[in-house]
Parts: structure tokens; C-alpha cells; sequence
């Protein structure tokens, strides 16, 4: 569910694997100020009927702007206390008042002979926490009943891509320290995997809408023709694009920086998803502006594809979009 439009996968078991069956990619409704139980209903009719549906269950995946992920340290208490005394009490472990939020957790395992070590002899744990407002779930799971479907499970976006990494990227999954950057409409996002754990995870205020607006100033040209550009990155617009891509590498370095302190372990791959992975030359800059390797991914590698023939031309180019939506699939499988 991004902030221009939702991407959507139909994905069934098959043996020990997985199988794709369809994806579409959606303008999504506007309903920044005010969400509409109806509109947004009306939006997973048309969701569905492009996927040609013959599940009812569906696993929804909010964006960075309706739903947040946090690392905190509670208590070692059962799950559903944790959630309670984050409920009661989220500045005091999140450093934000979050009221009427719904909260969960993840317990994340102590790594041997680290800080995560002393924690549990002291009765405290390291947690992933996921958030979101009470009543945007509400409407989520109300609008999705009015669409004659069952919300399955509702996760935060950067989980689902964290998913489709390890079973798209296994070996780089497990064993190594590596950057996950999706460049979104309104948003961008890095979340570090250190050997398998989600480490970090950030959101910085710059995407693609941002890049193509610049763009379209510089060049004095409308949005629809720079967003043309942006993707086939013609000569003449490499230098302004380079301009703007400086801010959204600086800010995604300082988060590299700041974790490579932390762990005192090093970066060595940053996998970028998102539209604007498909253009080779944004690849390139971000490499030179945060001194990684860094290439576009695609979350469908490991998938079985059985699509209709009209979206095998496609599927190769949008694939970086689907990161989100395959791994919330394949996690509720």
C-alpha cells in the first residue's frame, strides 16, 4: 500500500516452493487527510479483480506513513504484556507518545557474547516493535470484509521486504552485512540485515516523486515527460540528476555510518528495490555517493512463474516494485 500506488502479488504454494500466479500494480486512492472505508474497499475490488482472485485471504501491508518499526528493550514478559506496556507507556520505550496505536512484537534471539547477552541476565529483551493506529486498522480490516475478502495478516511494508530478501538472497541473507534501500513515491527506506537479524531500519523523506519534480523544474518540462526521462536517464539529464540524488545518498550513508559504529561491523552490498531501481545510472550514483556496492534486486527469483502471457514482458521491469508484497505472501504461507 505505497503512497502512488499498490502493488500486488497472487502467489500459492507448490510443493516445497512457491508459484506466482499474477501481480498487478494499481494507482492507489488519495486518502492522506481523510481514509474512506469506501473508496479504499472499492480500491481491493479492483485489486482483486485484476489478480483474477479465487482466495479470499489477502495479507495487507501498510507504507512507512501508516505504520511504524522500532527496536526497543523491555521487559522479559509474555507477548501480550509487552504489547500492554507499550500501550500504557510508549515514550518511555519508543521515545514517542503513540497514543491509540495498536502494538506488536517480535522477540529477536541474544547474539552470543554481545550487549543482547547481559540483557537477558538482567530480564530484559531486545524487541522488534510494529505500530499503527487503532482506527486505521479498524478501517483496514472493514473495508476489506466490504470487498468480500479476510484479512489474513496486516505486517509494516519493511518486514515484507526483509522477507523476500532472505528467500530471493539466502546466502547474502545470512551470512553477510547488507543494506536493504527502496526508493518509494514520498519515502525511501534502508533496513541493515546483519547476518539475518533486521538490525536497522530508517525512513528518509525523499523518493522518487522528489526526483522527478526536480526534474521537471530543472529541465522545464511537465511530470509525465520527467519521469520518462528519469527512468531512460538521457545524457543531458544525468548531471541534474546526480544534483538530486546527493541529499537522498547522504542521508542513507549516515544511517550506514551510524550502524557500522554501533556493531563495529561493515557494510559490504547495498540491494536497492522500488521503481526507481530500474534505472541503472540511480544504481551507479548512489554507489559512488555511499562508497557500497550497490544493484538492483528482483524479490521474484525464487518464485515459480505461471502468469498469464501478457505479464511475462513485464515482469522482468517491475519486479523491484513487488519486494513488499512478495514477502508479506510468502510470509503468510
Amino acid at each position: 500500500m505505497g503512497a502512488r500506488t499498490t502493488k500486488a502479488v497472487y502467489v500459492q504454494r507448490k510443493g516445497q516452493g512457491f508459484e506466482l500466479l499474477d501481480y498487478t500494480v494499481q494507482q492507489a486512492p488519495v486518502y492522506e487527510k481523510n481514509f474512506s472505508t469506501e473508496l479504499f474497499s472499492e480500491h481491493l475490488k479492483t485489486v482483486s479483480q485484476a489478480l483474477g482472485l479465487k482466495t479470499k485471504q489477502v495479507v495487507l501491508m501498510p507504507g512507512v506513513a501508516d505504520s511504524l518499526l522500532r527496536h526497543a528493550e523491555v521487559p522479559m514478559v509474555p507477548i501480550a504484556d509487552m504489547r500492554l506496556m507499550l500501550k500504557y507507556n510508549s515514550k518511555n520505550y519508543l521515545q514517542q507518545d503513540l497514543p491509540d496505536y495498536v502494538f506488536d512484537c517480535y522477540v529477536l534471539p541474544p547474539r552470543p557474547g554481545s550487549a543482547s547477552t547481559e540483557l537477558v541476565k538482567n530480564q530484559k529483551c531486545r524487541v522488534l516493535v510494529s505500530a499503527a493506529r487503532k482506527q486505521f486498522l479498524d478501517n483496514l480490516q472493514e473495508a476489506t470484509k466490504n470487498a468480500g475478502l479476510v484479512t489474513d495478516q496486516i505486517t509494516p511494508s519493511l518486514i515484507g521486504t526483509a522477507n523476500a530478501f532472505e528467500m530471493a538472497q539466502p546466502e547474502a541473507f545470512a551470512k553477510e552485512v547488507v543494506a536493504l534501500v527502496d526508493i518509494g513515491f514520498k519515502n525511501s527506506t534502508i533496513t541493515i540485515l546483519l547476518h539475518g537479524e533486521l538490525s536497522l531500519s530508517r525512513v528518509v523523506g525523499l523518493g522518487g516523486d522528489k526526483l522527478t519534480s526536480g526534474l521537471a523544474e530543472a529541465m522545464s518540462i511537465n511530470y509525465a515527460e520527467a519521469e520518462i526521462v528519469k527512468v531512460g536517464m538521457a545524457e543531458e539529464a544525468q548531471s541534474m540528476m546526480m544534483g538530486l540524488l546527493m541529499p537522498l545518498g547522504r542521508e542513507l550513508r549516515a544511517s550506514i555510518d551510524f550502524f557500522e559504529k554501533q556493531e563495529d561491523r561493515t557494510v559490504s552490498q547495498v540491494f536497492v528495490s522500488g521503481g526507481s531501481a530500474c534505472s541503472q545510472f540511480i544504481i551507479e550514483t548512489l554507489q559512488s555517493e555511499l562508497m557500497v556496492p550497490c544493484k538492483s534486486w528482483s524479490p521474484l527469483s525464487f518464485l515459480d512463474l505461471a502468469l498469464p502471457p501478457q505479464q511475462m514482458g513485464t515482469v522482468e521491469q517491475l519486479a523491484p516494485q513487488l519486494a513488499a508484497a512478495t514477502g508479506g505472501a510468502i510470509a503468510a504461507l
